[in-house]
């Protein structure tokens, strides 16, 4: 661990702020839901779209800056791709039915958390707290799990589910922010 040098580790710890980012983002976005309970599915839909275009821009960007460095660079870009299609086919088809929303939201959650476990397996010899990253992962695993296992739950119940979700996301990721920052010092 002396040297993190061109690695996964080296790229979370050159772009620190991309992860914490991610995970305000994430925050903000859970607030916003908890304040708004009752908002209609189509602001569900357009809140959640932008969302997931906003993580996969972020997640691509630090994947491409990190290509020439890191050899895993690739697992960072599906992750970043995969939010960037969740988030486009959200805005592409606005008047899609609840049901239709939440297998969205699944496949994304359940897709995105693999790589992110992925990802945490590959630095647990390079990184401590490379468990933040895989607990990540693992809480989208669940959710999108939750999601496909009980779809006819009612909005409310998942708006609440999703802020849920996306808080403690959020604040792994704050968390992993700032202990790979540590990394390049």
């Amino acid at each position: 661990m002396a040297s993190i040098g061109n690695s996964l580790a080296a790229a979370l710890s050159r772009n620190w702020w991309v992860v914490l980012l991610r995970g305000v983002v994430a925050i903000l976005f859970a607030v916003l839901t908890w304040a708004q309970p009752g908002i209609t599915l189509a602001a569900l839909v357009l809140v959640f779209g932008a969302y997931a275009v906003i993580d996969g821009v972020l997640g691509v960007w630090m994947a491409i800056s990190n290509r020439k460095t890191n050899p895993q660079w690739w697992v960072l870009l599906l992750w970043g791709i995969v939010s960037v299609i969740a988030g486009v086919m959200t805005f592409a088809v606005p008047g899609i039915t609840g049901l239709v929303l939440l297998m969205y939201i699944a496949a994304w959650a359940v897709v995105t958390g693999v790589l992110q476990i992925m990802a945490a397996i590959r630095l647990r010899k390079e990184i401590e707290g490379e468990w933040l990253l895989g607990l990540g992962g693992l809480a989208s695993v669940v959710f999108g799990g939750l999601m496909i296992w009980n779809p006819g739950a009612g909005a409310l119940a998942v708006a609440w589910l999703i802020a849920a979700y996306a808080f403690i996301f959020g604040v792994l990721m704050v968390l992993l922010a700032f202990r790979v920052r540590k990394l390049g010092q």
